[in-house]
């Protein structure tokens, strides 16, 4: 259902149903009249006629775009004088149709609480108006945030692949000339993460053992290319495996910190993948490796793994993550993740 057809029916729906309920209320009473019945529907198009001008009147002025605080003065007086040009409608049609009690209808006190009561009545429709906007516009705005943020992991995402295969071809290409059959076996690795990353790449989110198949993949790889001077360990909470993490998260992670400190170290180092599931049910990913982490504060960026890292957490998880890189002790830097658990 389009807006301006949900618009209409809201209209006629809602006054016919106070037109109904102003019958019923005097049938209850006793004292229900024809002349009462005929006022009611006489009312019902003129208060959507009434609201529907005030309507046009709202859009045409912008009050949409209104903060608050000015909007809620503005509806109020325009609630009053909707008010008022309802009580003289009413009067002159109980003239017409000969009940008018002009001591009664007259009298100030009824004016003043008639007046109250519809200006109440306008206020409240005014009230369902600007919330369903206020709705929509809030939706809208949901939807748009998502989209951008899609765009932007894919940006992300698209980044990350070229990076990846660029490095890992620059492994294969050093074991050509040194072992031909080493670098047999690393092509052999290679298509497998190869492999993995193009099936992944269009998801979010993947399960945490893809993942870890690929940085097993990848850590093969490059211990045939930096033989014993590497060294790897795992230890992997059972509980690891009902989480998902982004595509090629640990692995760039691995990847920057045999980049930037064990290949800097004569005699190499060792790299371990630790995972731990906390109280609040959310998986920990601890990355250690041999060097030592340099933040040097002339640069704009900490490194390609570590920012593209930190905005795709925050795009997906927003404030439920959290990463964190230092120099646990001399000689060894940890990184940790925090991921949530996502149902779905």
């Amino acid at each position: 259902m389009n807006k301006k057809v949900l618009y209409w029916t809201l209209q006629i729906v809602g006054w016919s149903a106070y037109g109904l309920l102003n019958i019923f209320l005097a049938y209850f009473g006793e004292n229900l009249s024809t002349q009462q019945i005929i006022v009611q529907l006489i009312l019902v198009p003129f208060y959507i006629c009434l609201t529907h001008i005030y309507r046009n009147f709202i859009i045409r002025n912008g009050w949409l775009k209104i903060i608050i605080q000015k909007l809620v003065v503005r509806v109020i007086i325009a609630c009053f004088i909707l008010s008022i040009i309802n009580y003289g409608f009413l009067f002159g049609l109980s003239s017409l149709l000969g009940f008018l009690d002009p001591a009664f209808d007259l009298n100030p006190r009824v004016i003043f609480l008639n007046i109250l009561a519809y200006l109440i009545l306008f206020f409240l429709w005014s009230l369902v108006y600007f919330m369903y906007h206020y709705v929509e516009n809030y939706n809208r705005s949901l939807k748009f945030e998502a989209a951008m943020n899609e765009i932007e992991l894919n940006n992300l995402k698209s980044q990350l692949n070229p990076h990846f295969i660029f490095n890992a071809l620059n492994s294969v290409r050093a074991l050509v000339d040194e072992d031909p059959a080493k670098a047999k076996n690393s092509i052999t690795q290679l298509s497998n993460i190869l492999r993995n990353s193009l099936i992944l790449d269009k998801k979010r989110l993947i399960n945490f053992n893809d993942e870890l198949n690929t940085v097993i993949d990848f850590l093969a790889l490059e211990k045939i290319r930096y033989e014993e001077r590497l060294t790897t360990e795992f230890v992997i909470h059972p509980d690891s495996y009902k989480y998902q993490v982004p595509p090629l998260m640990i692995q760039t992670l691995v990847e920057n910190g045999i980049k930037h400190g064990i290949s800097n170290l004569t005699y190499g180092g060792k790299l371990s993948i630790e995972t731990q599931v906390d109280d609040k049910k959310c998986l920990n990913i601890f990355i250690r490796n041999s060097g030592n982490f340099k933040l040097d504060k002339r640069r704009k960026h900490k490194g390609f793994g570590i920012e593209n890292t930190k905005q795709r957490l925050k795009l997906i998880f927003d404030k439920a993550s959290a990463f964190s890189i230092k120099n646990e002790q001399e000689g060894t830097v940890l990184t940790t993740v925090k991921i949530p658990q996502i149902s779905y």
